[in-house]
């Protein structure tokens, strides 16, 4: 059931079938245990079958990072990371108590991204970031840098006049995100002719904001595809 693909990277055949339900499984099993007042024994059967599930990914785990050319390679890749990320957070239970810590369970949504390896459409993804990852970065710091500069512009326009709803440039920052995104959740607005100016200003920027890295990713895969169809492999 073994194989290698191009690169020399483990691969498991008709076993990946099985792996894909386990992971799409082991998801559905995380918005089911938020039920209130599941039966125990319900709750018996997921403790089972995450413990199974664990299993499997570490024996997948391991088996790639030993079949790996050259040997360790792959536990340095980014689905080596992806699939460490997947089964830490049980063994670090195991010597843990964890329970306070109801975030660090959040870190099992990572075996989402295991689905990644089987899907070409999600490899094209990974490939079109790769493509165009130094414009998307520039283009993130950028949009921090602009995000910062809007909660500073709001707050010298609005403190005066809505002085517990803007009090500081940092609680500036979530009328800044809501606007830049053009969300708009309406729950913070100026209420000053400036105020109303500066926020058309940022409405327009943020149209902007959204538009640059759809177009970014439209190029990058476009390119990819053309990648795929030189060299399917």
């Amino acid at each position: 059931m073994l194989e290698r693909d191009s690169n020399g990277q483990i691969t498991f055949g008709r076993l990946e079938y099985f792996i894909q339900a386990l992971i799409v499984t082991n998801l559905l099993v995380v918005g089911v245990e938020t039920i209130p007042d599941l039966p125990r024994t319900l709750v018996w059967i997921f403790n089972v079958f995450e413990i199974c599930s664990v299993i499997i990914f570490t024996v997948e785990y391991l088996v790639r990072i030993l079949g790996g050319r050259p040997r360790l390679s792959y536990a340095w890749s980014f689905m080596g990371v992806v699939d460490l990320l997947a089964i830490i957070p049980f063994y670090l239970s195991l010597g843990l108590d964890l329970r306070s810590f109801r975030a660090f369970r959040l870190l099992r949504l990572v075996r989402l991204l295991k689905l990644a390896r089987y899907s070409r459409a999600m490899r094209r993804y990974h490939r079109a970031f790769m493509i165009a990852k130094e414009e998307i970065i520039l283009f993130g710091i950028t949009a921090l840098i602009v995000l910062y500069l809007a909660a500073v512009g709001i707050y010298f326009f609005e403190h005066e006049a809505q002085p517990k709803v803007f009090s500081s440039v940092f609680h500036s920052l979530w009328w800044a995100v809501a606007t830049l995104t053009t969300v708009g959740y309406g729950d913070v607005y100026p209420v000053t002719i400036g105020g109303k100016i500066f926020t058309f200003l940022v409405l327009s920027v943020g149209l902007g904001i959204v538009a640059v890295p759809t177009g970014l990713l439209a190029s990058a895969l476009a390119s990819a595809r053309e990648i795929e169809q030189e060299d399917p492999l």
